[in-house]
């Protein structure tokens, strides 16, 4: 026992002077952009913070673009504001010493925020500071640069025990409607919330917000779809093998760190799931960037027409036996009017910037790996008054019809959407986005509107005549705004439309920083605005009782819903893909890190630390292991006893943590019905046990 005292002794020793060395040369703290975001009325700039292990403060100070009021953030103690400048402070022994050497993020409330820059970096005045480079604008392409390359490839989270049948909610087209794959009609009445495509790589305001207890209000307020904006340069990142840093409060969502983004996203999976709540991936633009949907087609100088569809194809094949995910918008808004150099157009030409041409090739490679899946395809902004004398081959705009962007789909009437197969076609949805005059003051807002001028002026030609003659459904995937003036008026009446012809709808958004329209929640992200939730609230499906309907078949929809089979009554039988999936490898040794052409790569920075002490701290620490290498040895030289088996102790088998060693594995029923049984002949059990 004195042997091991005295190993144990020399361990502790040599480990307190190794960290004495350690401490005596310390590197300048250093940052990175990771991201900026503004909206208008206030802006957000999110950093990775690195050598600040050793200090014991550490400040940082970034400008900001505008007129700055207040701030906040996450992973500091306070924020400071002098004019456009924010100085933030965090201390080794203060409540957020876990921002060190992590990511951070600092937000500002005030008007005509348009960017931010990292101004300097201080670790408590001891080792100078270092000046960082500021990314103005939206988030840009900077945002690739947090990439976890070394981060292990993901091996999705436990998926969440609830009573989910697997592939019994596909759903399929009939005529104008969406239906289960029993035929029975259902309605699509969800929110859109975004950040998978600004930066964030997470939905923006977890930075002030609890990821699961937010996804669990929307389903509990009875929204049983997400539409999900991501872009494309993020999902060919995750392919490969290259994880950008999620930004969350890493405080408020502990059970976060430790993942990477994509595993994050599949908790985010798991999650929806067992709230009964479905997901439609949209891919709001090609490149990583919050103002990226300004940009009208679905290619960019680093983002291909092929990697557009390589990362929808990734995408839908990674997840082709997960019916949480169960639409890919292809493309937000592809737009341009005619006098612009670049815009979308709708014919039977090869033109590269033909939508039809790319939506039917990129949604057959889609079907391709997953069959099952709606592909909803939305329209352009113009179409030729006369094609037959213009085949969008003028610039002068009076030659065309003009609506929103992606909301022209006139060249349906002539130029439907062919995917080869009748069976194929029923897989398609058209799609549209609406707003009122405080988004844009529409020709047909002057001079006052009513829902017959609406109706009359913009909705039937442009698209709902696709419903009236029972081509295809058409799915509103953005509507809302203010409620206030003439803007409520159109709210007013395009929710009557909604509602009397039971359109599929997303409202346009979740998000408190939608500069332009506002969202469900308010700027903390925790606080509903009621009055709003109230009026969106009559355009959610509900049942006889004012139940909220869901789309999965066996798990109701939050804690105020039911699922779809307790409203249909029937039973669906799952489909189970035929296709085999590839396994994800196992450590990340065997992950291709290797950025797809146009993706940029991760970049490294330059060491600060002088080169003397970079040849000192190596000595040492290589002393220091050494002495611990060769204590452990004898350590383990030593006599030691088993201990006893504990039956009890949990243990983690197929990604589950379990609560004893005998692993039994999670039942699959093959309907709703069979699980329901299951459910009843269980709770029986548990009332006649006593539990």
């Amino acid at each position: 026992m004195r042997k091991v005292s005295k190993l144990i002794s020399l361990v502790i020793t040599a480990a307190l002077v190794c960290g004495l060395f350690a401490f005596t040369v310390l590197a300048a703290p250093s940052a990175t952009v990771d991201n900026v975001n503004p909206w208008g009325s206030g802006g957000q700039i999110t950093l990775n913070l690195s050598g600040c292990s050793g200090y014991q403060t550490i400040t940082v100070v970034v400008e900001f673009t505008g007129t700055v009021s207040s701030a906040s953030g996450w992973g500091f103690d306070s924020y400071t504001v002098s004019g456009n400048r924010v100085t933030a402070v965090c201390s080794a022994s203060g409540p957020n010493s876990w921002g060190f050497d992590n990511n951070v993020g600092i937000q500002v409330e005030g008007s005509n925020i348009s960017g931010a820059s990292l101004v300097s970096i201080t670790g408590d005045g001891t080792s100078g500071s270092v000046s960082g480079g500021g990314t103005g604008g939206g988030s840009g392409a900077g945002s690739g640069a947090a990439g976890q390359t070394n981060a292990a490839p993901p091996d999705s989270p436990a998926r969440a025990h609830v009573d989910s049948v697997a592939g019994d909610d596909w759903l399929t087209t009939d005529g104008n409607r969406i239906v289960d794959m029993n035929g029975t009609q259902v309605w699509m009445t969800g929110c859109n919330w975004f950040g998978y495509n600004t930066g964030t790589n997470l939905f923006d305001g977890v930075w002030n917000c609890n990821l699961q207890e937010s996804l669990a209000g929307i389903a509990n307020r009875g929204f049983n779809i997400l539409r999900l904006p991501m872009s494309a340069e993020l999902l060919l990142q995750w392919k490969s093998g290259t994880y950008p840093q999620a930004n969350y409060n890493q405080a408020l969502n502990s059970n976060l760190n430790g993942m990477n983004s994509l595993q994050i996203f599949d908790y985010v999976l798991d999650l929806c799931e067992e709230y009964g709540m479905k997901v439609m991936i949209d891919i709001h633009s090609a490149n990583t960037d919050a103002s990226g949907h300004n940009h009208p087609l679905w290619y960019t100088d680093r983002i291909s027409a092929a990697q557009f569809e390589e990362a929808l194809v990734w995408i839908a094949d990674r997840y082709k036996d997960d019916d949480t995910i169960v639409a890919y918008d292809l493309k937000n808004e592809p737009h341009g009017k005619g006098s612009e150099t670049v815009h979308a157009i709708w014919n039977d030409s090869d033109d590269p910037t033909n939508w039809n041409m790319v939506a039917t090739e990129v949604a057959n490679a889609i079907l391709d790996v997953n069959p099952h899946a709606l592909i909803v395809i939305e329209g352009i902004q113009i179409f030729p008054t006369d094609i037959a004398t213009n085949n969008f081959t003028s610039s002068n705009d009076e030659d065309y019809y003009n609506t929103w962007w992606g909301a022209n789909l006139m060249g349906v009437q002539d130029y439907p959407i062919d995917l080869g197969s009748a069976e194929r076609n029923k897989q398609i949805v058209y799609s549209v986005h609406d707003y009122g005059p405080l988004v844009y003051a529409q020709p047909w807002f002057e001079g006052g509107f009513t829902y017959e001028s609406l109706y009359e002026d913009v909705w039937h030609d442009y698209w709902l005549y696709i419903v009236e003659e029972n081509i295809a459904p058409v799915f509103i995937g953005e509507w809302g705004g203010f409620m206030q003036g003439d803007n409520l008026t159109w709210m007013t009446y395009i929710r009557q439309l909604i509602t009397e012809q039971h359109l599929n709808h997303t409202f346009w958004c979740y998000n408190a920083n939608s500069g332009d329209t506002g969202g469900l929640v308010k700027d903390d992200f925790k606080t509903w605005d009621e009055d709003k939730y109230a009026f969106v609230k009559e355009a959610l499906w509900t049942d006889d009782e004012g139940r909220f309907v869901g789309l999965d078949h066996a798990v109701p929809l939050g804690n105020n819903g039911i699922a779809l089979s307790d409203w249909t009554g029937e039973i669906v039988t799952p489909v189970v893909s035929d296709v085999t999936v590839t396994p994800t490898p196992a450590s990340a040794s065997e992950a291709a890190v290797t950025e797809p052409s146009g993706v940029p790569a991760p970049s490294s920075e330059k060491s600060n630390v002088p080169v003397v002490a970079i040849i000192v701290l190596s000595v040492i620490g290589a002393a220091c292991i050494g002495v611990i290498v060769f204590m452990i040895i004898k350590i383990r030289a030593l006599p030691k006893k088993e201990p006893d088996s504990d039956p009890d102790a949990p243990v983690v088998v197929n990604g589950y943590l379990q609560k004893s060693n005998t692993y039994t594995p999670r039942p699959v029923y093959s309907n709703t019905a069979e699980a329901r049984k299951a459910q009843e002949e269980k709770a029986k059990k548990s009332a006649s046990s006593g539990e």
